[in-house]
């Protein structure tokens, strides 16, 4: 079902109730009186492994989902399967590795031959990849809805175009989902989104969608519902009000801020503390709205009966796009090959479950949510889709965990500035392979969570047997590689790194400074919003 513009109101007040009539009729014909648990799905985008409070950060502010991790687990080696949007999102919806399912790079990046026109100067061309959810697959929602839930969606999709919405992928409902990565209108209204109406001036898309959300767990409260919310935020642009600024630039005031606040990465430069005032203002207003979702379960007195899950698509943006925040002590951020691209937060609340710690240690993917959240309800599995992912529910429990490895394959320049490489983690080893050069890099996660000590030369034999694993199971799964450029040309190339190393460095550190400074304004496109409503 489509929810277009301008009809949001109706679908809430009529059509819902329609929907879960109707669902109610079809869970008495399959599992009679036998009650399911509701399942609320939260992904943020861009959120990095050391966004949280519960995580270690000691600048930004998230009670909310610190509360919701206390409650829950919390894995502190959850892993999405790209460093990029698209493909991680993509491996959520179908239990798949990246390699597998097609989706390499975020939906609409150039590849190949057109990669050129970015200016870069780069040694490869990018490989092709798939562009849309593929119709073929039975994704997440669609299988809910064969256990007869209500599903909903509101939020960011980046999945396909028309065709490839929200509605034609199993979400009975769609508040703001279409081909767009970013905002289009920005995080206040206008929205400019086609499938969302516009609130009044100056109203906050985060918590709007929040709002949204717990609208909709209202009306389905008397049904099983499988809401998934996935905000734009933390996504540039990176907005908020004039509020949020004052308030993370005064708990900077007491700390001895130094004066450089980047240093050169391979490619382009990186952010070394977490001191950027908007950015934290935002990820308090994302903390915020899982707060408005999570009254609207007490509210409804859905807490005890639904499972909460919160993650986040990729790392954190530390260099290139916003260059937001710092994910130390990880290396690098989305985009980048090393953990900073693919550690998130990643915690599951299930009710009923024989909690015995709060945290857990052992690595788990993305791909896991899918079985996972098949098991917690009782739905059927998909062996044959979700075949890169396993249930955690043992985990959940206290139970046994056999360990497996994960791998990730980017075949591409990230915008941040990942090379094209591909990764095998089997336990605390982690192998990385480039494409430009053809060779490996070796750490030992255990005593080198920074990824600083590249030690292949030292383990020679570890190295030939996990590249013959990476190798063979990307040829297993027909994953595409990136081809030489024949007309790379090394003095572009060269040209083009100075300026990043000189012009595009300064220009940040002036950015920072004068962010930190009392008479600070930013583009007049949205500082007008004087209160997030």
């Amino acid at each position: 079902m489509n929810l277009h513009k301008k009809n949001h109101s109706l679908l809430i007040s009529f059509i819902i109730p329609l929907l879960v009539t109707a669902c109610k009729i079809d869970k008495d014909k399959t599992i009679q009186d036998t009650e399911k648990p509701n399942v609320l799905f939260i992904l943020v985008d861009d959120m990095g492994y050391m966004d949280l409070s519960c995580m270690g950060s000691e600048f930004y502010e998230t009670p909310n989902i610190d509360r919701l991790a206390a409650k829950g687990v919390l894995f502190t080696r959850g892993y999405s399967s790209s460093r990029v949007c698209s493909p991680s999102r993509a491996s959520i919806m179908t239990g798949m590795f990246t390699a597998r399912h097609g989706i390499t790079d975020w939906i609409g990046a150039a590849s190949e031959e057109a990669w050129r026109s970015r200016g870069r100067h780069d040694k490869l061309l990018p490989s092709p990849y798939i562009h849309q959810l593929p119709k073929e697959k039975i994704v997440l929602p669609e299988a809910m809805k064969e256990n007869g839930y209500l599903t909903f969606f509101a939020g960011k999709w980046h999945l396909g175009d028309k065709g490839s919405y929200p509605e034609d992928h199993g979400f009975d409902i769609n508040i703001g989902g279409f081909e767009r990565g970013s905002p289009p209108g920005g995080f206040f209204s206008p929205y400019k989104n086609p499938k969302m109406e516009d609130g009044p001036n100056g109203e906050n898309l985060t918590k709007r969608l929040a709002r949204e959300t717990a609208k909709f767990i209202t009306s389905a409260k008397d049904t099983s519902f499988f809401a998934y919310l996935a905000f734009y935020a933390v996504h540039a642009p990176v907005q908020s009000t004039k509020e949020g600024w004052a308030k993370y630039r005064a708990k900077l005031e007491d700390k001895d801020i130094p004066q450089q606040g980047f240093e050169m990465e391979e490619v382009l430069p990186i952010r070394k503390y977490q001191d950027q005032p908007v950015y934290a203002a935002l990820v308090e207003s994302v903390d915020q709205a899982v707060g408005i979702v999570i009254n609207a379960l007490t509210e409804n007195n859905l807490e005890n009966n639904t499972i909460v899950v919160f993650t986040s698509d990729n790392g954190g943006v530390a260099s290139g796009d916003a260059y937001a925040t710092s994910n130390t002590p990880l290396r690098g951020g989305k985009g980048y090959q090393w953990e900073g691209g693919t550690r998130v937060p990643y915690i599951i609340y299930a009710p009923g479950m024989k909690k015995n710690t709060s945290t857990i240690n052992k690595p788990v993917f993305s791909t896991d949510f899918y079985p996972t959240l098949l098991d917690l309800t009782g739905s059927s599995p998909k062996a044959d889709q979700h075949i890169d992912g396993i249930s955690l529910k043992a985990l959940l429990n206290g139970e046994t965990y056999s360990e497996r490895p994960f791998y990730t394959h980017y075949p591409h320049y990230g915008n941040q500035g990942g090379k094209p490489s591909s990764t095998i983690t089997t336990g605390k080893w982690k192998l990385i392979h480039y494409y430009e050069t053809n060779t490996t890099e070796l750490y030992d996660l255990a005593e080198d969570l920074s990824e600083t000590n590249d030690i292949s030369g030292k383990k020679p034999d570890r190295v030939i047997s996990m590249k013959k694993q990476l190798f063979d199971w990307l040829h297993t799964v027909n994953a595409k590689f990136p081809e030489p450029d024949p007309q790379f040309d090394p003095k572009a190339r060269e040209k083009w790194e100075n300026n990043i190393k000189t012009k595009r460095w300064q220009n940040l550190e002036n950015q920072r400074q004068a962010m930190l400074k009392e008479d600070w304004k930013p583009n007049n496109d949205w500082w007008g919003s004087a209160v997030e409503n």
